[in-house]
C-alpha cells in the first residue's frame, strides 16, 4: 500500500512569478475610478439606523462584522452574503464585503462615531501581486473593490484599512446576544425605503410565479419536473435581483406534506397539486416569501378544492386579525380556529377544541419578513412573538394543511394532500395591506390565471 501524499507537500497549482513578470504586471494600467456620484442605495437612511443603535448602548464600543467566507468544497467557497445587521447599518450588500467590520466607537457623552474597516482596492505598483494572484480577494479573480476614498463616498462613513483594526474590545454582534437582540428589534418596524424594497421583491416574485405556470408543460414532461420549476424561478430571481431569498420549495403531490422540501427531485403528475414556496431577494437583500398551491392540470378536483378552500378561509381569518395593537399571535390563533372547525366538520377531529389539529398543521402561520426570510429572529419574545403589531411591520400569513400520505387518522382520499397559501403584508394604521395581491388566491382566480398563462404558451 502506498502512502498518501501529505497535503503540506502537494504544492500550488500556480507557477512561480518571475521578477520580470511581476514588474510587467505592475505598470501599464489605465485609471479606472468609480463614478464620483456613486452611493449605496440605502445611503440616505443608514445614518438614522446607526443613531438608533448608538442610543441603546451609550459609551460602549459596538462591533458588527460582515462575516467570513465558508468553504463549500475543497477550494470553492459558498457565495458570500453579508450579515443582515451589517447590511442594514452600512447599506453594503455585495460579495466584496468579506471580512469587513463596522465599529461604532464611543464619541462624547452619549454618541458614537461609525468607522468601517475594510479591505480596500489593491495597488498595482510597488510589487503588490494580490490583484492578479489572490484567488479569494484579487481584483482579477473576484472583481473590483473600492479604495478608501471611494468607500467613504459610497457609504458616508469614515473608512480605514482592515489591517489597522486589530482585536478591539467591545460588544460583538456575532457573539453578544444582547447586541444581536437589539439589532433584531430595531429592524422590526420597516421604514418607507425598506417597504419599497420589499414590494419590489414581491413584484419580482409574482413575475417568477407567472414564469413557472408558463413553464408547466415542459416541467410536466421532464423526469424531475420539480427541479425544472426550481430552475425557472431561479432564473427570474437572478435576472431581477441577487437571487432567491431562501431555497425554493417546489413540492408536488405528497412532497407538499414536507414543510421544507428542497430536494425538488420529483416528477410532476398532472393529477396532483404543486406547492411552490419561493421568494426573490433584491440586490439590497430584502426578500419576498410567497406560497401558492396550484393544480398541475390547471383545475382543482372537488377534493383538492375542499382542502384548499379550508386553508384559504383560515388565511382570510388571519389577515382580518392584522392591525396595530393586536397581539402578534392573534392572526395565527384566528386561522387555526378555522382549521380546527373545518377538520371537525370533516369528521377528522371529534371537535374543534384543544390542539389536536396541530397534527395536520405542524407549525405557526407566519413570521416577520425583511432582510431575512424569518426576519428579526434574535428579538426578545416580549417584543416579537409575545408582543403587539405596529404600523410598518412586514410579515407573512401562511396557514397550511399537511395531510401525510401514511396518516391512518385520515380518510384514504385525503392522504398525501398538502396545501399552503402564503402572502406578504405590511401593517398599516388601520389594518394591513396585501403586498402580494397581484397573485390570485381564490380557486376561481387561480384557475382563470393559470388558464390565461397556459393558453398564451400554446
Amino acid at each position: 500500500m502506498t502512502d498518501r501524499p501529505s497535503r503540506l507537500n502537494t504544492g500550488s497549482h500556480d507557477l512561480p512569478v518571475s521578477p520580470e513578470l511581476s514588474r510587467f504586471m505592475a505598470g501599464g494600467w489605465a485609471a479606472s475610478p468609480l463614478p464620483a456620484d456613486a452611493r449605496v442605495p440605502a445611503h440616505a437612511v443608514t445614518p438614522a439606523r446607526r443613531a438608533r443603535l448608538s442610543a441603546r448602548f451609550p459609551g460602549e464600543r459596538l462591533i458588527v462584522p460582515a462575516g467570513e467566507l465558508k468553504v463549500r468544497s475543497n477550494d470553492c467557497d459558498h457565495r458570500f452574503r453579508p450579515h443582515s445587521a451589517y447590511a442594514w447599518l452600512t447599506g453594503l450588500t455585495g460579495e466584496d464585503q468579506v471580512g469587513h467590520v463596522l465599529v461604532l466607537e464611543p464619541s462624547g457623552p452619549h454618541g458614537h462615531e461609525a468607522v468601517l474597516y475594510l479591505r480596500p482596492r489593491s495597488p498595482r505598483a510597488g510589487g503588490n501581486e494580490e490583484f492578479f494572484r489572490d484567488r479569494r480577494y484579487g481584483e482579477f479573480w473576484v472583481g473590483r473593490r473600492p479604495d478608501l476614498a471611494e468607500a467613504e463616498r459610497l457609504t458616508g462613513l469614515r473608512c480605514a484599512h482592515l489591517d489597522t483594526l486589530g482585536s478591539p474590545a467591545g460588544r460583538n454582534a456575532a457573539t453578544d446576544s444582547e447586541l444581536a437582540g437589539v439589532l433584531s428589534e430595531l429592524r422590526l418596524v420597516k421604514d418607507a425605503w425598506e417597504v419599497a424594497q420589499l414590494q419590489l421583491a414581491v413584484d419580482h416574485t409574482a413575475a417568477g410565479f407567472e414564469d413557472v405556470v408558463r413553464a408547466l408543460p415542459a416541467a410536466l414532461a421532464h423526469p424531475r419536473g420539480e427541479r425544472w420549476i426550481e430552475g425557472v424561478f431561479g432564473l427570474r430571481a437572478r435576472a431581477e435581483g441577487n437571487g432567491t431569498g431562501y431555497d425554493t420549495i417546489a413540492a408536488s403531490g405528497a412532497h407538499a406534506c414536507v414543510l421544507h422540501w428542497i430536494r425538488n427531485d420529483g416528477r410532476l403528475n398532472p393529477d396532483d397539486l404543486l406547492l411552490l414556496d419561493a421568494g426573490v431577494e433584491t440586490d439590497t437583500l430584502y426578500t419576498a416569501d410567497i406560497t401558492r398551491t396550484l393544480p398541475l392540470s390547471g383545475r382543482f378536483t372537488p377534493l383538492q378544492r375542499q382542502v384548499y378552500e379550508l386553508v384559504l378561509a383560515a388565511q382570510d381569518a388571519g389577515i382580518a386579525a392584522l392591525r396595530p395593537g393586536a397581539s402578534f399571535r392573534d392572526f395565527h390563533r384566528a386561522g387555526m380556529r378555522v382549521i380546527a372547525e373545518g377538520l371537525a366538520e370533516w369528521g377528522v377531529l371529534k371537535d374543534a377544541e384543544g390542539d389536536l389539529h396541530r397534527r395536520y398543521t405542524l407549525c405557526s402561520s407566519g413570521h416577520m419578513l425583511g432582510l431575512d426570510v424569518h426576519d428579526c429572529a434574535q428579538a426578545r419574545a416580549d417584543t416579537y412573538l409575545d408582543g403587539v403589531l405596529e404600523e410598518g411591520q412586514v410579515l407573512t400569513v401562511e396557514p397550511g394543511l399537511y395531510l401525510q400520505p401514511d396518516d391512518e387518522t385520515l380518510p384514504a382520499e385525503l392522504r398525501g394532500i398538502g396545501v399552503r397559501i402564503e402572502d406578504d403584508l405590511v401593517i398599516t394604521s388601520d389594518g394591513a395591506r396585501l403586498m402580494s395581491g397581484a397573485l390570485p388566491r381564490t380557486v376561481s382566480g387561480i384557475e382563470e390565471w393559470m388558464g390565461t398563462l397556459l393558453d398564451a404558451t400554446r
